[in-house]
């Protein structure tokens, strides 16, 4: 039986769910047990134990109703959903990581799997300087970031598709010089072999398919799950049920958007109002 090693040091998340594996064992139950007694599967319970999903508050308060800890894991929970993170997208990022296949939308923005180092950190700047986050979670989201664009490189690469909404190319962030950087960036993006990228312009009116953004994995084995989020809250699914109505839409959202190469002619004219 293959049993993970858990590091409470590591993060918020590994110490939660070590404190859940310890009083767990410390009464002899399984992950079974335990799912019953807290309304869960065993699946759902094993997976914040070894930090692969985030507890709700929900689940900290069944949890801590099966353990008679009164609000311990509540308060436990809060600590790991404070975080640069938005709920979901620490359990997306190791999927990310070993995906042979990435499709991605974004609108505003430059997503991060794309941006340089300098447009990113102008990003999470802004976001402190709003009170947002703290210059702490601000570090993490780019440590994150950078380990993220590192896994890029992997061989065989993963094949990634990325839609980018028009706004993504005429929103200046950083300033001109970083905001000609990160065209050049993208301009490089598109030569690769692995990589399609197409800009959905805002003349697409209502036949563009999402109104937010969303990433959508291949694994090795096929299988298909999506991640998507809103200002405030991230959410993964693996239901293949639900999954494929939004690798639909995006197929429909690749046919409606500009091929590469008007692509890349709308980047290079967006480039020449951010000279270096």
């Amino acid at each position: 039986m293959n049993r993970k090693e858990l590091d409470p040091d590591k993060s918020p998340g590994a110490a939660y769910g070590a404190r859940l594996r310890s009083l767990r064992e410390q009464r002899g139950w399984t992950q079974d047990d335990l799912a019953e007694r807290m309304g869960y599967s065993g699946t759902h319970v094993s997976a914040v134990e070894t930090g692969r999903r985030s507890p709700t508050l929900h689940f900290s308060h069944s949890a801590d109703k099966a353990f008679g800890t009164g609000d311990q894991f509540e308060r436990q929970g809060r600590a790991v959903r404070d975080t640069a993170l938005l709920e979901g997208f620490s359990e997306y990022v190791p999927h990310e990581m070993r995906a042979a296949e990435i499709r991605l939308f974004e609108l505003g923005i430059i997503p991060g799997l794309l941006q340089t180092p300098e447009y990113a950190a102008a990003i999470t700047t802004g976001a402190v300087r709003r009170g947002a986050i703290t210059e702490q979670q601000a570090e993490e989201r780019l440590t994150l970031l950078a380990k993220r664009q590192a896994s890029m490189e992997r061989i065989p690469a993963p094949l990634i598709h990325a839609v980018l909404d028009e706004s993504c190319l005429r929103r200046p962030v950083g300033g001109p010089k970083i905001m000609a950087a990160q065209l050049d960036r993208l301009l490089a993006f598109a030569e690769l072999p692995n990589t399609v990228v197409q800009v959905a312009p805002y003349d697409l009116g209502e036949r563009r398919s999402f109104d937010l953004p969303i990433y959508l994995l291949a694994l090795p084995d096929r299988s298909l799950m999506a991640y998507a989020e809103s200002a405030h809250q991230g959410r993964l699914e693996r239901d293949i049920r639900s999954v494929q109505p939004l690798m639909t839409a995006y197929h429909q959202l690749q046919a409606e958007a500009s091929s590469q190469t008007a692509s890349v002619a709308m980047i290079k004219e967006a480039r020449k109002g951010s000279p270096l």
